[in-house]
């Protein structure tokens, strides 16, 4: 994710402003599961929230006039006003105490969000899916039947219902935590939206066990999250790989203990090969001389000479948005720190070695890895 525009108000000494700060962190974080960004006027919408100039009901207002007024000529990314809208009515709920632990109110919380947006906002689907993972080198979870989620999820909810977290070690507590919020996503209830609808779900239920999860976990690592949840639910035991809750736990230790483990996506990519990337802190890396282990494969530059420094940029832009995931300059910059004109020079150098390739259909100047080198 990009530089987070409201850390500033979480870290503030007044409560209120702290919890609006967070809600909004995290509503407009989580939009990144699905790669979506939210516009500026959102954030700036936001902001008056946060400062207390107009009430959130006020800032959901404003939206929907925005978008009433000026339909699809808002942004260059047709999803921006799902982004928007979704992440308002995020903030809306997560600032609400109301809350019922129950398969309805996980339904209830999927129609809030995509009510206007999805057909299919608050209903169960009714077909069989697959979704291919870029954490999985492009395999897909098995996800719930269609004909048995009704019964899975109420089965779900009442395992849990009945658990008891009484006498258990905090390292015990996380554990169970991590299986249910994994196995309540691996369900897949919906056609769309159904890991921001989870991580909102587990937000509100996580309180109700009295965990304070005011802070900036969800904002900053939304896409940890889903890659996390995915591979929570993914065996093959061809290639020996097994389901794992371990990258689950380490963001659930982050959340609710506020420990600093370092939440990297490359860690859970099933390849393995991102652990064999170059050292830039201690080696210099000459494209003309050698191949550079950059996306999982030997990229051959060339005559370019990168530096350790490019490589670096080059590392946290893969990290953050692998080879699915669209950015455009902008995203860069905030990323990775540096000026136009030096992001300019580094997308133009990452194009002519066919590291990244323009993509259509998301407005201009839109980049993505290339998958194929």
């Amino acid at each position: 994710m990009e530089r987070d525009p409201f850390k500033e108000y979480i870290k503030e000494s007044e409560l209120d402003t702290v919890n609006r700060g967070y809600v909004w962190s995290t509503a407009i974080g989580l939009q990144a599961v699905d790669g979506l960004k939210p516009s500026s006027y959102l954030i700036d919408t936001a902001i008056k929230n946060i400062e207390g100039k107009i009430t959130l009901k006020e800032a959901q207002n404003l939206i929907d006039t925005y978008y009433e007024e000026s339909p699809a000529s808002t942004s260059d990314d047709d999803r921006t006003e799902e982004a928007d809208k979704v992440a308002s009515r995020i903030a809306q709920i997560l600032s609400e105490t109301a809350f019922s632990f129950s398969p309805l109110e996980y339904l209830s919380i999927h129609k809030r969000l995509f009510k206007g947006i999805y057909n299919h906002a608050g209903k169960m689907r009714t077909y069989n899916i697959t979704k291919k993972e870029w954490v999985l080198d492009g395999a897909t979870v098995v996800y719930g039947s269609a004909s048995q989620l009704k019964a899975t999820l109420e089965y779900d909810f009442s395992q849990e219902k009945e658990f008891s977290y009484k006498n258990l070690m905090m390292d015990e507590i996380i554990h169970h935590l991590a299986l249910f919020i994994s196995r309540l996503w691996q369900i897949h209830v919906f056609e769309e939206g159904n890991t921001r609808t989870t991580a909102v779900f587990f937000i509100k239920y996580l309180r109700t066990l009295g965990f304070n999860v005011t802070n900036d976990i969800f904002a900053e690592n939304a896409w940890y999250f889903r890659n996390a949840l995915v591979r929570a639910n993914y065996t093959n035991l061809q290639k020996n790989i097994h389901e794992t809750t371990e990258y689950l736990e380490l963001f659930l230790r982050n959340l609710l203990l506020d420990e600093k483990n370092v939440l990297r996506n490359r860690t859970m990519h099933i390849s393995g090969y991102f652990s064999e990337k170059v050292d830039i802190e201690t080696e210099k890396v000459d494209i003309e001389t050698k191949k550079v282990d950059i996306d999982y494969k030997k990229v051959d530059i060339g005559s370019l000479k990168f530096s350790k420094r490019t490589v670096h940029h080059i590392e946290i832009l893969f990290d953050e948005y692998g080879y699915n995931r669209v950015f455009g300059r902008s995203d860069v910059m905030d990323l990775v720190g540096l000026k136009r004109s030096a992001v300019s020079k580094l997308i133009s150098k990452l194009l002519e070695t066919g590291i990244i390739e323009p993509v259509t259909g998301h407005g201009k100047g839109k980049y993505k890895f290339k998958n194929e080198v």
